[in-house]
């Protein structure tokens, strides 16, 4: 089996070079610690422990995959002692605030952990992963009283947490939540239901898991508006911030699932279990969601890091594995046959590889800048400059959401293809990579409805096409700086030319929609995929254009590695970036050609 190795080059050729994370991190209250010699260090010894630790568990996780007797789920061999370290390790508090017993450090920290650990062990992550996102939720809307309840055993890594959303009938119209939440005289809640796919639900890793529950009051409103958030632990905390008794909440199965086999996904059944309000009442959407958008960002990440292993392991097989000789003649002449390597056709694919995982990485940092501002002015109480970046965010979110993990998809494909049938075959491990890879365009909304909550709501519902004209902007400024820059000119002009079609293509969009409001479900899902491409278009010019200038003027790295900067941003730009316009043309095709024919005529069988 390949080992994973953290890509720190790259990484720190991002952080320091790109998009200047030293001077960002000056702007910042919790960047005060973030000194580059401290942000080096924390990539360095995470980078090992993902690689000594993380990566060796995941092919005998997915063999092993969780067990579940009696209502309790055993994680697979190592995984407890893995969980040890990274508790003994700090990581779990290291965006967490100080108050809380976390470090401190930017939240964009958290990101650059959580990708690493992703790629060398997606289930292992989404323990932790799952965790934050209840840290969070109570950190933003819990009094004071749940603040020092909860956070500070979840921010040592001794209490685990869940996000419980999802039940039997309704998956994204959380409209449709059954789960009942009874008022009792002490002020605390019973609650009854049943939620499914419960990623963390119950495992045996942590002593306690706090989950948190949309569920509805006896009087509450019909819809979205009439659902309250709730925590609700496996073990009632007790008067001394130890354990007191088991509380009415189980896990009544595991999900049998296509891959991710070692994270317990689990139906949780909450039989009367006790529960205590967090937020106001029937606001519980609005609370869930505060963080969506970074959870959101987590989620891009299992688009860029499958693609980084696959392209890790395939390109190691790559060198080694001999088929044929190359049709430009001999390259290993005493060598009974030339390396993969050496076949453009494999070049291609593993091209596409690395431009699906290094420009999908450059857009996950450059998100990541924009929640550290906007985690930053939540926790100082600025509500004006928090909407402010996440709205920005938001624009984002549903693009890195829905593009990267397609594209992930595409190059865990492309990674088996290049092992050939070996990829086929469980022991090269290929064939897991693709199988945890397809879940990542589903959870956290579809791709489609990440396209519609792009289209629909951020671009043309909520902005009348102003996220796109705001964010082009930038690009197109960005592009004229360069277009005297003989390297860069070629991509300069085509990035500028894609900017204007972008708007050229909202306003069409737009008019065509009040004709015919079937258009913008018709359109989203291209909309979606064209802003993903021009996206990353934008981040490989800033990587072309660093590498440039690095070229030029001398930087840490090798020339070797600047120039291949530059030669994968040329070949994003001549392979890849064309396919944006296949998506420009199929978006303004009418909706009727998918509409016209009848449901029950869509087959005609026996």
């Amino acid at each position: 089996m390949p080992v994973y190795k953290a890509p720190l080059r790259d990484m720190k050729f991002l952080l320091n070079d790109v998009f200047d994370y030293p001077g960002h991190y000056q702007t910042l209250a919790s960047g005060e610690n973030a000194t580059p010699d401290i942000v080096e260090a924390i990539l360095t010894e995470c980078g090992r422990f993902c690689e000594e630790v993380l990566s060796p568990l995941y092919q005998s996780g997915d063999e092993e995959g969780c067990k579940l007797d009696n209502g309790e789920v055993t994680t697979p061999k190592g995984y407890r002692e893995a969980y040890d370290q990274y508790v003994m390790g700090g990581w779990q508090g290291l965006s967490a605030p100080e108050d809380f017993g976390g470090q401190g450090l930017p939240a964009s920290m958290g990101l650059l952990k959580q990708e690493m650990m992703g790629t060398a062990n997606w289930s292992f992550s989404m323990y932790p992963g799952l965790s934050l996102g209840a840290m969070n939720t109570i950190f933003l809307h819990g009094d004071e009283h749940q603040k020092q309840t909860y956070l500070i055993p979840l921010t040592e890594g001794r209490w685990g947490g869940t996000m419980c959303l999802t039940e039997p009938q309704c998956g994204t119209d959380l409209g449709q939540v059954k789960t009942k939440a009874e008022p009792q005289a002490d002020g605390s809640y019973t609650l009854t239901g049943t939620k499914i796919f419960i990623s963390s639900g119950e495992h045996d890793l942590t002593e306690n898991i706090v989950h948190i529950v949309l569920a509805r009051l006896p009087d509450a409103p019909k819809g979205t508006k009439g659902i309250s958030l709730f925590i609700v632990p496996k073990f009632l905390p007790g008067a001394d911030g130890g354990l007191g008794e088991r509380n009415a909440v189980s896990c009544g199965a595991l999900e049998k699932k296509m891959g991710i086999k070692a994270s317990a996904t689990c139906v949780m059944n909450f039989d009367g279990a006790t529960g205590f309000l967090i937020g106001p009442e029937n606001q519980g959407l609005e609370c869930m969601f505060t963080f969506m958008n970074t959870a959101r960002i987590g989620t891009a990440i299992q688009g860029v890091g499958p693609a980084e292993l696959s392209y890790q392991w395939a390109l190691d097989y790559a060198r080694e594995r001999r088929s044929m000789r190359a049709l430009s003649g001999k390259k290993d002449p005493d060598q009974v046959a030339d390396s993969l390597i050496h076949h453009a056709d494999v070049r291609r694919m593993l091209l596409t590889q690395k431009a699906i995982a290094e420009g999908g990485r450059a857009m996950l940092y450059y998100a990541a800048r924009l929640a550290d501002h906007m985690v930053e002015a939540h926790t100082a109480g600025d509500e004006q400059k928090a909407a402010k970046y996440d709205d920005k965010l938001g624009f984002l979110t549903p693009i890195l959401k829905g593009f990267l993990t397609e594209l992930g998809c595409e190059a865990t494909n492309l990674g088996m293809q290049v092992f050939g049938g070996h990829g086929y075959i469980r022991e090269h491990g290929m064939e897991q990579i693709v199988r945890d890879t397809r879940i990542a365009t589903l959870y956290e909304g579809t791709t489609g409805i990440q396209a519609l909550d792009l289209l629909g709501r951020k671009v043309l519902l909520m902005t009348q096409g102003g996220a796109v004209r705001e964010f082009t902007l930038k690009v197109a400024n960005f592009a004229r700086k360069h277009l005297t820059n003989k390297p860069l000119r070629p991509m300069s002009v085509e990035l500028l030319k894609l900017t204007a079609q972008w708007n050229l293509l909202t306003v069409r969009v737009m008019l065509a929609a009040r004709k015919d409001r079937d258009i913008v479900s018709a359109a989203a899902n291209d909309f979606l995929m064209y802003s993903g491409y021009v996206t990353m278009a934008y981040m490989w010019l800033r990587q072309a254009a660093v590498a440039v200038d690095r070229l030029n003027e001398g930087g840490e790295e090798s020339g070797a590695f600047y120039q291949t900067k530059l030669a994968t941003a040329e070949f994003y730009y001549e392979r890849l970036l064309p396919r944006a316009q296949a998506h420009a043309t199929s978006m303004l095709s009418p909706a009727r050609n998918l509409m016209q024919v009848e449901p029950e005529h869509l087959a005609f069988t026996g």
